[in-house]
């Protein structure tokens, strides 16, 4: 890279938040630059009307600009409430801390920053191709939005990637300020529409009108002139706007694009704000981000000594927090993508659920907001006094669960023979006493052919049943109120592989076993192919999960689990992407559902009346071609048809391509639409690391049961830990006598806070 070490010469496209903030900070830090702005649009053209800032950032700036800050504070609103309006009932929440200002005001302070500091803005004016300016310049700044003209000049660099969603939505005003945040709903007779308003003066307010794209045109949006659109806007929220009318500033339909880039700089050209990536309006980040993204560039151009290191550690601490924020937006749009999922909910869940759609905002985090609101939440879900929901008990068939927390079934592929050892009762029993509803075993194979590697646990002989006869006398006498349930499964093609730690799925080199399938598919390159079952084969399996069904029962458990999902024999037989069978057990959905449902009545025939059965399913295979979500919908409605009590929604390990979208509680939506489309009990899993998470999912009723996998290895108390942190003692987390005086929380050593990171002087 030829460019200076320190930038001296300084082009920004776009003169958007982003683009002015960072060219004045640049030039603020060095007075010699040369700094200079194009923004292809006059001084007081601007799209939308308000912008919402954090006090997070708001801190950001006032450290890094005092003048911006100064300027900025004098004009913001500020509010604390949040409105939820739906079937004609208001609920309020408080305590949320809301700064906003008009999104024209906002550019005037930055226009005459910018000024008073030297910078050269060039309205109404193109900038130069990159290429031009990249030779011109030693460092330049794309922050021109998201259809941005530099990123697609290096695409092949930067390898953007462009989302569009479901929604259409147009920005609008009201000539009045709302006094709170307001969400409202209509339910109309073309479907459900929502408006999203908040104040950003002292007479105006920010209204975004959004709704599915077949309920926009159902309802003849896509034929409406804009003056039209803008008066039926305000005919069908005539409520939340006391009869006001609508104005619009170049206000369009339009759908939102989510961007995500491989990179963000190349040479000396680098991505900022909306160029960069993009974060759903229902969040409001889009400004916060690209102030953010100025912010951080600005810090690390100071802090090293090359434009190529500078611009690595720019990438390097602020992607991380995008690709946050992006999740949380993702998590929030899609919520108001499929709001009609969560109509019928109690009017307070519903407003908790819609305040923590992005799993931002907690059930923890809404206490300390505003307690009497969460309070008022929980006693309509039924919580007892000081209770928190995850201690509340659960019900299913003849058994109860003295809470909601299940230890999630995980393979320790310990056993010799299929025979579970000490290490099994010890892991079990260690979690049994830490205070779960309900501990789950590993997957346990129904014959010797069906285990997924040597050390895997089964129930196809006495000598294994009695192993498990052992665990479960020890879980019902040492913690009692703790219930212990059996994942019943068959490998399938994913059979015959190492164990974990020696190698994930890859073939053994020796002692091999043949693997059978719903179709003779490897599950990746160099695994064995399997034999496709035939009908014979198919009924002797059924057989073995029968005769596994019954130990299971003499064994002891409480609760039996088919296990359906992850790429496993039966999960083989869901997926359009494993299942190639033209005969009755593949093709339609109905066809690859029949030999699971076979299984599922022939243990449920032999499994005691009054014990409950779950079903695990892959609700999607992450790759395209797959398991829909109103496929999984589909499935779970079968298997609870046929006697399952509740429906344990996993994803995806179906197929060795697939691309899940991880994150925090990334799989739980798949659990809420099922639960809300069907009301069958759902058992949500995926990334649930927190009692706070387990809390919020509950009580927004988006499941009934949480399980958590790795928590519970990294703490195999975790269940009663949680109680211990919330402060909570009571039925639901009752401690063994033994363990009695490790109920509080030990004390710890002090440790002070970490400094602002991005203070640039004064």
């Amino acid at each position: 890279m030829t460019a200076a070490p320190r930038p001296l010469r300084v082009a920004v496209i776009g003169g958007g938040p982003g683009g002015l903030y960072s060219a004045a900070l640049l030039k603020r830090l060095d007075p010699a630059r040369e700094v200079t702005v194009w923004e292809r649009n006059a001084p007081d053209d601007t799209f939308g009307f308000g912008v919402v800032l954090s006090d997070e950032t708001l801190g950001g700036i006032e450290h890094a600009d005092p003048v911006v800050h100064a300027a900025m504070k004098d004009e913001f609103v500020r509010w604390d409430d949040i409105d939820i309006v739906h079937r004609g009932v208001c609920q309020t929440s408080g305590g949320h801390g809301f700064a906003a200002l008009g999104r024209r005001r906002l550019l005037q302070i930055l226009h005459e920053r910018c000024r008073s500091l030297g910078i050269e803005l060039r309205f109404s004016t193109e900038a130069p191709h990159p290429a031009r300016l990249m030779k011109a310049y030693d460092l330049v700044i794309a922050a021109d939005g998201v259809r941005s003209t530099a990123r697609e000049a290096y695409a092949q660099v930067f390898r953007p990637t462009v989302e569009e969603h479901r929604c259409r939505y147009i920005w609008l005003a009201a000539d009045f300020a709302f006094d709170a945040f307001r969400f409202e709903i209509a339910e109309t007779e073309h479907g459900v529409m929502q408006l999203h308003g908040y104040p950003y003066a002292a007479d105006a307010s920010t209204v975004i009108v959004e709704m599915r794209e077949e309920v926009w045109r159902a309802a003849g949006f896509d034929e409406s002139e804009t003056a039209e659109t803008i008066e039926r806007c305000a005919k069908i929220f005539t409520d939340a706007l006391g009869g006001r009318p609508l104005r619009s500033n170049n206000s369009t339909w339009t759908t939102f694009r989510t961007v995500v880039n491989a990179r963000w700089s190349h040479d000396n050209l680098v991505l900022l704000g909306d160029a960069a990536h993009t974060a759903h309006f229902s969040i409001g980040s889009g400004t916060k981000l690209a102030v953010e993204d100025a912010l951080a560039l600005a810090a690390c151009l100071e802090e090293h000594a090359s434009l190529r290191d500078a611009l690595v550690a720019y990438e390097e601490e602020r992607r991380p927090v995008v690709a946050s924020t992006q999740r949380a937006a993702r998590a929030s749009l899609e919520w108001f993508e499929d709001l009609r999922l969560h109509l019928d909910q109690p009017a307070r869940q519903f407003a908790f659920n819609l305040l923590t759609r992005s799993r931002r905002v907690t059930h923890d985090n809404l206490r300390l907001r505003d307690a009497r609101f969460t309070e008022a939440v929980e006693e309509e879900f039924g919580c007892p006094p000081g209770t928190p929901p995850m201690f509340t008990p659960f019900r299913l068939r003849g058994l109860t669960l003295r809470n909601r927390v299940v230890v999630s079934p995980m393979d320790m592929y310990s056993a010799v023979d299929g025979v579970p050892g000490d290490f099994h009762l010890v892991h079990l029993g260690a979690r049994a006493l830490g205070g779960a509803g309900l501990v789950m075993t590993e997957m346990v194979c129904v014959s010797a052919e069906g285990r997924i590697t040597p050390g895997c646990a089964g129930l196809y002989t006495g000598r294994q049943a009695e192993a498990w006869r052992r665990i479960t006398d020890f879980v019902h006498a040492q913690a009692p109120g703790t219930a212990i349930g059996v994942q019943l499964g068959h490998s399938g093609r994913k059979g015959s592989t190492k164990l974990m730690w020696e190698g994930m799925d890859e073939p053994l080199e020796e002692g091999n076993w043949p693997l059978v399938a719903a179709s003779p598919l490897p599950y990746k390159p160099g695994s064995q192919t399997p034999r496709e079952l035939t009908r014979a084969q198919l009924t002797d399996i059924r057989e073995q999960f029968a005769s596994a069904a019954c130990r299971a029962a003499r064994s002891g458990f409480d609760l039996l689990e088919l296990h359906c999902a992850h790429g496993y024999l039966l999960s083989g037989f869901l997926s359009p992407l494993t299942n190639r069978r033209t005969d009755a057990y593949g093709g339609s959905l109905a066809g690859r559902l029949r030999f699971p449902l076979e299984v599922l009545d022939a243990v449920r025939a032999v499994w005691p009346e009054e014990r409950p059965m779950t079903v695990r399913i892959s609700a999607t295979d992450w790759a395209e071609g797959g398991t829909t979500a109103e496929e999984a919908v589909e499935i779970a409605r079968a298997f609870a048809a046929h006697g399952a009590d509740a429906i344990d929604v996993s994803t995806g390990q179906v197929v060795a391509e697939e691309q899940p979208q991880f994150g925090r509680s990334y799989q739980t939506p798949y659990a809420d639409r099922i639960r809300q489309e069907t009301g069958i009990p759902v058992i949500a899993v995926g990334a649930i690391s927190s009692w706070d998470d387990v809390n919020s999912l509950i009580l927004a009723g988006c499941t009934d049961l949480c399980a958590l996998a790795r928590p519970h290895l990294y703490d195999p108390h975790w269940t009663l830990h949680a109680a211990a942190e919330q402060g909570y003692s009571g039925p639901g987390a009752v401690w063994p006598a033994p363990y009695r005086a490790g109920s509080r929380r030990p004390q710890t050593g002090r440790t002070d806070a970490p400094k602002p990171r991005l203070a640039l002087g004064g």
